[in-house]
């Protein structure tokens, strides 16, 4: 009896060791962990580094602050999915490489996306992912108001200067009987045709709305007859990014709320910012 007896006390005892045991386990592996992890999840969420250049209205600095349509509205996108965002100016040749190496983890700076690369032939759309296109741009020759040009004809022999790796290196290469030097920035080309060491420029018709006419560069002119197709202005991830896809989802949040629609008032590119992207899904 008394084996018995103790052989039933040991399974009692056995019982309640397992079910208290059981129960604090299931609290410490649901719900302390799962709490844990969101916090460790929120503590790791890297910053987005923006890569950028300098130049109005789409990236520049005022007052020691760095503002602009791109600026902003980066802010905005970024800002709604959670993350810090820091920019960071590059070299607009070494875009690809900056992007592939992770220094930067988006191309945010009027970059436009339907064109191909000069020196490969490779369609940009091939390299990176690109977001909705969200402006308009084209690609303008600026000139001395009183050099005479005001045709391709009149390029023959000329000496031209664009941004390196841009759009606009593309284009300053198309006209005929031209020779061509390509620099860091596209606001150094305009400061080229005002000390008379090149005789055209081609940038974006964003920037030369901003500066061409004005201050520094008040001699030179826009050629309106020599001004390129319509050029689209898109953000570019690394391919394969999950960010492509969130970013785009904002934009269209940011159309739907009027947010890209008062930035592009506040800028003054109004009359070229696309906010219905219907067409592009």
């Amino acid at each position: 009896m008394k084996k018995i007896f103790a052989l039933i006390l040991a399974g009692l005892m056995l019982f309640s060791f397992a079910a208290c045991g059981g129960s604090g386990d299931t609290e410490t592996t649901t719900a302390a962990p799962n709490e844990g992890a969101q916090a460790n999840d929120a503590e790791k969420k890297e910053p987005i580094v923006v890569g950028y250049t300098i130049y109005e209205p789409m990236n520049y600095e005022e007052n020691g602050e760095l503002v602009g349509f791109d600026t902003e509205l980066a802010k905005k996108v970024f800002g709604n999915l959670g993350y810090e965002v820091i920019f960071q100016e590059i070299e607009w040749s070494s875009k690809y490489t900056d992007l592939n190496s992770g220094t930067i983890d988006c191309i945010w700076n009027g970059f436009t996306a339907n064109v191909a690369d000069d020196d490969d032939g490779i369609l940009r759309s091939e390299k990176v992912d690109f977001s909705y296109n969200y402006m308009e741009n084209r690609q303008v020759v600026v000139v001395k108001a009183d050099s005479g040009i005001d045709s391709a004809e009149a390029l023959s022999g000329k000496f031209g200067v664009a941004e390196s790796g841009s759009a606009g290196e593309t284009y300053a290469k198309s006209f005929e009987g031209t020779s061509f030097k390509g620099f860091i920035k596209q606001t150094e080309c305009l400061t080229e045709i005002s000390a008379g060491t090149a005789d055209f420029a081609v940038v974006d018709a964003q920037l030369a709305k901003s500066y061409v006419g004005k201050g520094d560069y008040a001699d030179l002119a826009v050629v309106d007859s020599l001004s390129s197709d319509v050029e689209y202005y898109a953000i570019g991830f690394e391919k394969g990014s999950e960010l492509t896809a969130n970013v785009n989802a904002q934009l269209e949040a940011l159309a739907a709320d009027g947010t890209i629609a008062a930035l592009a008032e506040k800028y003054g590119v109004a009359t070229t910012v696309i906010t219905d992207f219907s067409d592009q899904k």
